[in-house]
């Protein structure tokens, strides 16, 4: 058998035994290494390794405490098509806590409904000198870092609808020019995340990257916002490159197809 032939193989083994542990997880609910191992005759390595991989992807999630896993949130929206927003709460929060305890910022996951952003969870770092309840709220689309990834990703008459309508200036900051605003939703494609400062509320500064579903579809946005002393132009692209990718490690346990 050629090299190529025995690297086939091998791939198709580790594919049919991560099937078998979800399998495994699904029949017999939480369990830990060792017995899955057990109930599936391989060794307890290859289970670990294995595992890590499903957990990176959202398809199996770990009990830190008892150290034993239990099937993932993606599973349930593969094998469902369910995108309620509780159920993607869950799923990213374990990310969101990380992200707010590295910038030390606040962080809050957001939808979109209509013309309006909501929050639908939110994670605030020890760090953070304010602690603003933003779950629930409604904030408008084109005086938040959120809403402008939302518009940018929408189709374009969806965001040409919107922009149409008057736009409420909220601070002497706030961008109300429909031109002006497309102009920056270009930036925003291309950059591949959204940024502001005092647009909506004064000495508050904010950062947005895109969460996809499995085809695609931006369905979320995680945002890190923070005072305007701290989130400036010296900070924003570090605290940028974290977001983004925080929001693609969302969007792959979601099932967004990683590509590269």
């Amino acid at each position: 058998m050629s090299s190529n032939g025995r690297v086939r193989d091998t791939s198709v083994q580790s594919v049919d035994r991560a099937v078998s542990i979800l399998q495994v997880l699904a029949a017999r609910g939480p369990s830990g290494i060792t017995g899955i191992a057990q109930s599936l005759e391989i060794n307890k390595s290859t289970v670990f390794r294995l595992l890590a991989t499903l957990e990176a992807r959202g398809l199996v999630e770990q009990d830190s405490e008892r150290g034993r896993y239990r099937i993932g949130y993606t599973v349930v929206e593969l094998a469902g098509g369910a995108t309620k927003g509780n159920d993607l709460s869950l799923l990213s929060r374990p990310v969101c806590q990380e992200l707010a305890a590295a910038t030390g910022e606040t962080v809050n996951l957001a939808v979109h409904d209509g013309e309006a952003v909501i929050s639908i969870d939110q994670v605030i770092s020890s760090a953070a000198i304010t602690s603003i309840d933003w779950v629930g709220k409604r904030t408008p689309m084109h005086a938040t870092s959120a809403g402008k990834v939302f518009l940018a990703n929408m189709p374009q008459d969806e965001a040409d609808e919107i922009l149409a309508q008057p736009l409420e200036r909220f601070t002497p900051h706030t961008v109300t020019d429909p031109a002006r605003l497309r102009e920056e939703l270009e930036s925003v494609r291309a950059r591949g995340y959204s940024a502001i400062s005092e647009e909506h509320e004064i000495g508050l500064a904010a950062l947005s990257a895109p969460v996809r579903s499995l085809n695609g579809e931006v369905v979320a946005t995680v945002t890190l916002s923070g005072p305007t002393f701290r989130i400036d132009t010296r900070t924003v692209a570090g605290l940028a490159e974290q977001l983004v990718a925080a929001g693609d490690r969302i969007s792959w346990r979601k099932g967004y197809i990683r590509r590269g």
